[in-house]
């Protein structure tokens, strides 16, 4: 049992600017591997010990990939080379920009300068219903929890009588057709078309629906016209149900009802159609842009405060060419990571700052083997398998850590010549917490 009288930050003194940096994701990352601690005592908060490859997480929720194939321990990733440098793992509570300190469950640091790279949450547009019985995909527990879910709906489908509740069992619905929506969906249409069927020799899998429901007029409407027809041409391949223009209004953990009335059956709702900023507390409203996101400067000050930063998908930097801020992918945060390193050098050398100026480098969705899309720099779009290399490529370059690029791939190349997903344990059960016939279930089979 925790005893919270016993625990402090322990952090020492220092006569150097003390940098406080809340969140380890791409942003914090990038900041700390390019600041030096010969300047700067280095201070990093998160309510987790890992960096994760979040744009992997879909393949830890469909069986395609483990947990730690993702993550990498951040006091691994800085060790004793990372001079003056501090990671603790505990709850940011608030900040309080006057006394220049940030509040966390066991205790108070002052700091000098103070980074937000808190990144997002999901987005339910206040559908309290929604957010109750859907799966969202933003953390390593929330996936397992899908993973555990989708493998426990195949069980209970193989040994139900009732056709109605193994219809509702087989029915899953993906909310949101961004590059989350997509890859989830073409990876559940392989699982359906080579795993399954040989897993679940006695179901008829060709009655397992995959609905992506998008409320716009195209699916991956942050890609290119061109990426998104020909995402759906390949969704639409692989059997996917694409529903555009739809919008849902409630979920009951049975049923799915949209906007108009129609309505789905289904026991897994993902939900993937939006994101908001994980905003920490002490913040004035004024300053909290769309997306529920930090208003910023080009030099990622935080509107109002000379000496608090945000980067990433927490901050929103409006510009000419971004009115609406920069795209949230991993790109926009890495490189306002090393570009706010080198501006906090300048400033303690009592040099002017330089302005954040973003290098877009493309954007890529996959939808299965050897189908994918990539738009380029120079109005380049691709599609079909150079543009699979492509993807598999970025993503093993940008995961963290050697071990975790050789098991990715290695993963990759058999699944390329046998579609054979090995991770497909239910380690815990998910078990909804207001689900006590399930709960007795699950007790009652333990102990039997």
């Amino acid at each position: 049992m925790l005893n919270f009288d016993k625990l402090t930050l322990n952090i020492p003194e220092t006569t150097k600017p003390r940098v406080v940096i809340i969140g380890g994701g791409f942003g914090g990352l990038n900041l700390v591997k390019k600041l030096n601690g010969k300047d700067f005592q280095i201070v990093m908060f998160d309510k987790q010990n890992y960096h994760g490859f979040w744009p992997l997480l879909y393949q830890v929720a469909t069986a395609g990939l483990e947990p730690d194939a993702i993550a990498e321990p951040l006091r691994k990733m800085f060790d004793e080379d990372y001079e003056d440098f501090h990671f603790r793992l505990v709850r940011v509570l608030g900040v309080d920009p006057v006394a220049k300190t940030v509040k966390t469950m066991i205790g108070d640091l002052h700091y000098d300068y103070l980074v937000i790279a808190t990144g997002t949450k999901a987005n339910f547009f206040g559908n309290d219903q929604v957010q109750k019985y859907s799966f969202s995909l933003k953390t390593i527990p929330e996936a397992l929890n899908l993973r555990s879910q989708l493998l426990q709906s195949f069980e209970q489908a193989s040994i139900t009588v009732d056709p109605l509740f193994r219809e509702s069992l087989l029915n899953i619905v993906i909310v949101g057709a961004g590059p989350t929506g997509v890859e989830m969906a073409g990876s559940l249409a392989e699982m359906r078309k080579h795993v399954l069927p040989g897993d679940y020799p006695g179901l008829d899998f060709s009655k397992m629906n995959i609905y992506l429901v998008e409320g716009l007029d195209r699916v991956l409407p942050p890609m290119s016209p061109e990426a998104s027809a020909k995402t759906q041409k390949y969704l639409e391949e692989l059997g996917v149900v694409v529903k555009l223009k739809t919008l849902v209004e409630s979920y009951d953990g049975e049923v799915v009802t949209f906007k108009g009335g129609e309505q789905i059956r289904s026991q897994t709702v993902v939900w993937a159609a939006g994101v908001t900023g994980a905003l920490i507390d002490g913040f004035p409203k004024e300053i909290i842009g769309r997306g529920g996101r930090l208003m910023v400067n080009e030099f990622n000050q935080v509107e109002g405060f000379a000496d608090i930063f945000a980067i990433g998908d927490i901050a929103l930097m409006r510009t000419e060419k971004y009115p609406n801020g920069h795209p949230g992918v991993a790109q926009p945060a890495i490189q306002q990571g090393q570009h706010l390193a080198k501006n906090l050098r300048r400033l303690i050398r009592r040099e002017p700052m330089t302005k954040f100026d973003y290098f877009d480098k493309g954007s890529l969705a996959i939808i299965g083997r050897v189908r994918a899309v990539a738009d380029l720099p120079g109005n380049i779009h691709l599609g079909g398998f150079i543009a699979w290399v492509a993807w598999l490529f970025v993503h093993i370059y940008y995961l963290i850590g050697f071990r975790s690029k050789l098991v990715v791939l290695s993963n990759w190349i058999y699944r390329l010549f046998t579609y054979e997903r090995g991770t497909r344990l239910i380690i815990r059960p998910f078990i909804r917490k207001d689900d006590k016939v399930a709960q007795d279930f699950v007790v009652k089979n333990e102990m039997s």
